[in-house]
């Protein structure tokens, strides 16, 4: 949501911008329709972009990290977010909904295998996605891993990142009674839902903005107002899916279907003193994954602008498409 202070340093490592040759709407059922587009070589690697969140939106930006003339790269707005319809809608929205619309944005382009690229909720729906559908994966690169786990959920919403930024989390609480705070996505939920559109901007905002103040390593705890309806849409579709842990049939689904892709080629690319998404979640993925290399990046939190995050994120998908072209 921010123009994060190091941004402009970490402009110096990507790809110059590009434009998409290629912007559609599709309709993907359940009421949804599914904004994606392609950019760069339209004969090139294919890599699709999974974006944080969930309801972060894709960005132009997101376009610089892979060479324009190797990589066909495809970016798309999951349900209720970005340029995707319903804006904001929590209906039919689940993580396997997003699965089947990444396999309905590949069966569309004609595409046999891709990359998968990821980062924070990103990482946890392309790590998803590849366990689903491992035939169809060549690659998986992540940044800031979120395994989608009650402890990470409790880390960044039962205090233990307010231990760091006491006075940032005081504010995120204090607009929660007291007696509600022992389950603040909870309480946050009663809120974002309670069809008083005040009400929801307003918790939407305090909501995006605890998550916007720590994603920087630079940060000083304090984050800009985001615009009143992407910060209702944000928040609504992140507390959404977090108070159902992520539609996941079991805590830990992820680690413990490790094995359906530890052959899988992988590189994790993980901030060392990120608070959003400690580095816990890309070790013990690390761990079970023996064709995964995992780069701990020093001076670098969580956000994909970081200087050193984006150095490692561009070094990756050059390594990859060398790899490719041998």
């Amino acid at each position: 949501m921010d123009k994060y202070p190091d941004q402009k340093r970490a402009v110096q490592f990507l790809y110059p911008p590009i434009e998409p040759f290629d912007q559609r709407i599709i309709d993907v059922g359940q009421g949804h329709r599914v904004y994606f587009e392609q950019s760069g070589n339209p004969n090139g690697i294919p890599v699709i972009v999974c974006h944080g969140g969930p309801g972060g939106g894709s960005s132009p930006a997101m376009r610089r990290y892979f060479d324009p003339h190797v990589y066909r790269v495809i970016l798309f707005d999951q349900r209720g977010c970005g340029r995707s319809r319903p804006y904001a809608s929590c209906e039919a929205n689940t993580t396997w909904h997003l699965v089947a619309d990444m396999e309905e944005i590949r069966r569309t382009l004609g595409i046999e295998q891709w990359v998968l690229f990821g980062g924070s909720w990103g990482a946890t729906l392309a790590l998803i996605y590849a366990q689903s559908h491992p035939e169809r994966v060549t690659h998986i690169v992540l940044r800031g891993v979120f395994l989608m786990t009650q402890s990470e959920l409790d880390w960044f919403y039962n205090g233990g990142a307010g231990r760091f930024w006491p006075e940032t989390w005081s504010r995120f609480i204090g607009l929660v009674p007291e007696n509600e705070r022992g389950d603040l996505i909870k309480a946050y939920h009663k809120r974002l839902f309670s069809g008083n559109r005040n009400e929801e901007v307003r918790f939407g905002r305090a909501w995006s903005a605890w998550e916007n103040a720590l994603a920087s390593i630079a940060s000083n705890g304090v984050s800009g107002d985001p615009p009143s309806e992407y910060a209702r849409a944000f928040a609504r579709l992140e507390n959404h899916y977090f108070i159902n842990n992520g539609f996941l049939d079991f805590d830990g689904q992820i680690l413990a279907n490790m094995g359906r892709i530890s052959h899988l080629p992988g590189k994790i690319v993980q901030g060392r003193y990120d608070m959003i998404c400690p580095p816990q979640s890309a070790w013990r993925l690390s761990e079970l994954w023996p064709n995964a290399d995992l780069v701990m990046v020093r001076n670098a939190g969580h956000a994909l602008s970081e200087p050193g995050i984006s150095q490692e994120l561009v070094r990756a998908m050059d390594s990859i498409a060398e790899e490719q072209q041998e």
